[in-house]
């Protein structure tokens, strides 16, 4: 979509626009063109309490219903009690490795569709468009998949199949592509955007309806040179909305470290510039080792690439190997093999004072409960243990694999004032957006029909963002049903008849 069409530039106020076109966005652009769930009369849920539940008012659509009431006594592997709700009811019993039949049916109902604008750096999809292609995803493949369109059967009718159980990143990004085009989504999305500012205005003495202005650049490609690239512009746009939901993911500012040589030309803060070195052919089996920073599966893909490669691995992190949250150590083994060797490489070949194990793993060091010191420009590396002991390392080049922070530029403070924490910058994973549990309205005052979902309020996984999307949809809905305006709908809630107890 162009935004600078005259529909999109002549000033009308949109209901509602989406920051973000990953799978976040995507799934509630879906429940927001008038896809709806129903429960299927031939069906029901394993789970006897929400199946009755569900069957006190099987005429409504589960937009429509109690959302809260729905959650009360479910229990799973999310905080967010709709996030348990809306998996459970798109696969049941999936975490006991059970193919129950959703208990839900989608119609397309057109009257219900709320019109929206949904915004992104890149195609559909997001982040996934940036992953390495051949390494396969964390979740099962069918926890990937969003409403209406099996990713098996997708997978399927590419004559592809599913490696244990998983996809590539490259397939993923690519199902969710096509995802938007089957499901007639893409008049509702402007790619090649970036976000600017997102500000609040009327609503004054001037008598201008309260609402959000979103201002940002979008790409549009222009004539082919004679050398066959194209001309492109950054072309200032501007739209006004009821609602704006924040669904901007956390991979865009890579996290540092904060020390000394951080900013030297060896020192990487992407995977993907340790695949750049490979393809160049920078490393091979006599360079100098790889120092590897971090104990997530980004940093074991890192490994597993270098290692691979036969170039030496240096592997510094500072929980201990045994550490129960490591991430390594909640993982079945047999489920991610690779994952589970770079375990083994960690826990048999490290680093104890100058003393090691037998070299079971020939060209990989481990530096469990290290820490960098300093980065020097003779591409060595100080390393300290938390006895206070210090090691210093010579290094062919650094990667700094220890997470990602959402960019929220476009917000005053970066969206300090939004977090559960104010005093600190938002982190998916420490320091997530504050919303409410059954709306994912924003909490903070000042942000009227603000709302956040996906890797900013804490879910990380796709399987358990969708719930955001159903939290949205069902909330926006009750709005347009009781035509409240924007500035009344803080102070309206739902018939919530009993607190939801979920547990993480």
């Amino acid at each position: 979509m162009d935004l600078h069409d005259e529909e999109i530039a002549d000033g009308d106020i949109l209901p509602v626009v989406i920051i973000g076109n990953g799978p976040s966005g995507i799934c509630l652009s879906y429940l927001l063109s008038g896809y709806t769930p129903y429960l299927s009369p031939d069906l029901s849920h394993p789970n006897a309490l929400l199946q009755s539940k569900l069957g006190e008012q099987p005429h409504l659509p589960l937009l429509e219903q109690d959302l809260e009431y729905l959650c009360e006594g479910l229990e799973g592997r999310s905080s967010n009690p709709v996030a348990v709700l809306f998996d459970s009811l798109l696969l049941p019993d999936s975490d006991f490795g059970l193919d129950h039949a959703s208990p839900l049916s989608w119609r397309y109902e057109a009257e219900r569709a709320t019109p929206h604008l949904v915004l992104g750096k890149g195609p559909p999809g997001g982040a996934w468009h940036a992953m390495e292609g051949s390494m396969l995803t964390l979740s099962l493949a069918n926890w990937m998949e969003l409403p209406g369109l099996k990713l098996k059967d997708w997978m399927r009718d590419k004559r592809r199949n599913l490696r244990n159980d998983r996809a590539t990143p490259a397939e993923i990004a690519s199902y969710y592509q096509h995802y938007v085009s089957q499901k007639a989504l893409g008049r509702s999305f402007a790619c090649g955007t970036v976000v600017t500012a997102v500000t609040r205005q009327g609503g004054g003495v001037d008598g201008a309806p309260p609402c959000w202005s979103v201002t940002g650049l979008q790409r549009r490609e222009g004539q082919h040179l004679d050398g066959g690239s194209a001309l492109s512009d950054n072309i200032p746009f501007s739209v006004r909305a009821h609602s704006v939901v924040l669904a901007t993911g956390t991979h865009d500012i890579p996290a540092r470290l904060g020390v000394d040589g951080e900013s030297l030309p060896f020192v990487c803060h992407s995977f993907w510039e340790l695949e750049g070195a490979i393809s160049r052919g920078e490393l091979d089996q006599s360079s100098d080792p790889v120092l590897v920073v971090g104990a997530g599966l980004t940093a074991a893909d890192a490994v597993l690439a270098a290692h691979h490669l036969t170039t030496p691995v240096y592997h510094a992190f500072r929980r201990s190997v045994t550490d129960p949250a490591l991430i390594f150590n909640q993982l079945p083994k047999l489920l991610y093999p690779e994952y589970h060797k770079v375990h083994q490489m960690m826990l048999q070949q490290q680093h104890r004072d100058d003393q090691l194990l037998p070299p079971s793993y020939p060209g990989y060091l481990s530096f469990p409960r290290h820490r960098v010191l300093a980065f020097r420009p003779d591409r060595k590396c100080v390393l300290e243990a938390e006895s206070g002991r210090r090691t210093v390392v010579q290094v062919s080049m650094a990667l700094v694999l220890i997470g990602s922070h959402p960019n929220l530029s476009f917000l005053p403070d970066g969206g300090r004032a939004l977090a559960v924490d104010p005093e600190r910058p938002v982190s998916c994973r420490r320091n997530p957006i504050e919303v409410e549990p059954f709306t994912y309205r924003v909490v903070a005052p000042g942000a009227p029909d603000l709302y956040a979902m996906g890797p900013l309020v804490g879910e990380n996984f796709v399987r358990f963002l969708k719930g955001g999307a159903l939290a949205i949809a069902s909330d926006l809905a009750r709005r347009r049903r009781a035509g409240l305006p924007a500035e009344r709908r803080a102070d309206a809630g739902t018939d919530r008849r009993t607190e939801c107890v979920v547990d993480s």
